[in-house]
């Protein structure tokens, strides 16, 4: 019996460390992709297989009705860390969950149930999230979708003004679309966005899961823009490896959320786990690193003579446009030279490296990027 889902790489790893790992020969690859930004401090960081070791001996799991420290030391942890007000945590197993607690919460909030999301976007693929999600590809075999949600251009204000009205429950983005291509949002998008939800009483929602937790230079990419959210979720770097999610709301969210609930919710292990991830990334200045080595690797890449259409991101979140060919340029960065990173779509090469890589690992890329570009135009 073997996955179905995949198609698997013939890349087969068996350890990790900081920002390598190994296959089972031992060979070394630099990753570049943290498979989809988990990995965000490393592999196999200290602090979090030592937090997990100590909990998994003490309590493997208990369910969140009943208190249990790590889960409550988490909650305080991503209280006090998230943007604004935000400090109603609620907790799951992964980005796509915690997307479709932010809809159901913020159609409990409202008594609306109307969802605007933008083209190119990307939440998960459970089917409320999948039904904000934009790309046909990913919704098709399953459809119908839940209904009342309307894509607007990312980007264009007055498209999403237009799109926002009194039936309106949320407004779904990402800071930076992620699988849409690494496109940052405009200057001034994400505030049109959070004045035009007030004004109509909707909530804004942003999907941090792959911006946030540093990535973008601060913990979270909304706080780039200087704009604070209704409800914002995270995911994917917050286990340390481990799988859990988080929905974070503010209180007029919250306090008319809905019944809503997950048998793994918050799990001591998991939560023993993200609380060691967000005090590495704090305590080492995590997001600072992020900003000092993407700038360095955008600049490298931007100033030089390589075949490349575009450079764009921010932080350790970068979309590197090489044309049509990006899937050719990533089998050879990873079988040729050890480098491995991720598409965003058919012509975006994206790095998303453990924001613990210094600039000697970028410099490497760098030139890795260089020579499999090579090879593909040979």
């Amino acid at each position: 019996m073997s996955g179905f889902v995949y198609s698997e790489k013939p890349i087969a790893i068996e350890r990790g460390e900081g920002p390598y790992l190994y296959d089972g020969t031992g060979a070394e690859y630099l990753d570049f992709g943290a498979s989809y930004g988990v990995a965000a401090v490393g592999h196999a960081h200290p602090a979090v297989v030592s937090a997990v070791s100590e909990q998994v001996e003490k309590l493997t799991f208990v369910q969140a009705s009943y208190p249990n420290s790590a889960r409550d030391a988490l909650y305080e942890k991503l209280a006090a860390l998230g943007p604004g007000d935000l400090d109603n945590v609620w907790l799951c197993n992964s980005g796509t969950e915690a997307n479709e607690a932010a809809l159901k919460f913020a159609r409990s909030a409202t008594g609306r149930s109307k969802v605007v999301a933008a083209q190119r976007g990307f939440h998960g693929r459970t089917m409320g999230s999948l039904a904000a999600t934009w790309k046909p590809k990913y919704k098709k075999p399953f459809e119908p979708l839940a209904g009342d949600f309307e894509f607007v251009p990312y980007g264009d204000e007055a498209a999403l003004e237009d799109a926002v009205d009194e039936e309106t429950a949320a407004v779904l983005l990402e800071p930076i679309q992620g699988e849409g291509g690494v496109n940052p949002a405009p200057e001034g998008y994400l505030r049109a966005a959070r004045e035009r939800t007030t004004e109509a009483g909707a909530a804004l929602v942003f999907d941090e899961i792959q911006t946030g937790l540093g990535r973008t230079g601060a913990l979270w990419a909304c706080e780039n823009r200087g704009v604070v959210p209704d409800v914002l979720t995270s995911a994917k770097g917050l286990g340390g490896g481990l799988p859990i999610g988080a929905t974070l709301c503010a209180d007029w969210i919250a306090d008319d959320a809905g019944p809503h609930g997950s048998t793994f919710s918050g799990g001591p292990v998991v939560s023993a786990a993200a609380e060691a991830t967000l005090s590495a990334i704090v305590d080492a200045d995590l997001p600072g690193n992020a900003e000092a080595v993407g700038t360095h690797l955008q600049s490298k890449l931007g100033g030089s003579e390589l075949p490349i259409r575009a450079v764009r991101g921010e932080g350790l979140m970068i979309g590197v446009e090489v044309g049509r060919g990006a899937n050719a340029v990533l089998k050879r960065l990873a079988m040729n030279h050890g480098v491995l990173a991720l598409p965003a779509g058919r012509t975006v090469v994206r790095l998303l490296p453990p924001l613990v890589v210094d600039e000697s690992h970028a410099d490497a890329v760098a030139e890795a990027l260089g020579d499999a570009l090579a090879e593909v135009s040979a």
